[in-house]
């Protein structure tokens, strides 16, 4: 599920708000950007953005009741047609604080293994 501020002139005046809940470890690991220096998430979207755009993430993860709140900047855009095997969207940037951290530690946690698969992702 996504949803994001619809009022044009609110992202002029603060970052917009992602929704995104992540509901297996398949599409964890499609989603999760482990070559960006804090670590990222793909969030799969039709929405027009820009690079260095502020974006305030809420993501759901698994079986895990807690909502992560996150403030991030869009690093990755892949728009329409970008290829067969890549779906449209934008990848969020994890700050570097405590919450980026945390959620990238909950992450590579859950992920596991897999972390070192070669398989193909939202993003490469």
């Amino acid at each position: 599920m996504q949803e994001f501020s619809t009022s044009p002139e609110s992202s002029l005046l603060r970052p917009s708000v992602v929704s995104l809940a992540i509901r297996d470890r398949a599409a964890l690991y499609a989603a999760y950007m482990p070559f960006l220096r804090n670590g990222g998430i793909f969030v799969p979207s039709t929405r027009p953005c820009k690079l260095g755009d502020e974006v305030f993430l809420l993501l759901s993860l698994m079986e895990d009741e807690q909502r992560y709140p996150i403030a991030g900047k869009v690093a990755w855009i892949t728009p329409l047609g970008a290829g067969n095997r890549h779906t449209q969207g934008f990848g969020i940037h994890l700050s570097d604080d405590d919450s980026g951290r945390l959620l990238r530690q909950r992450i590579e946690e859950l992920l596991g293994t897999a972390l070192g698969s070669n398989r193909s992702s939202h993003t490469i």
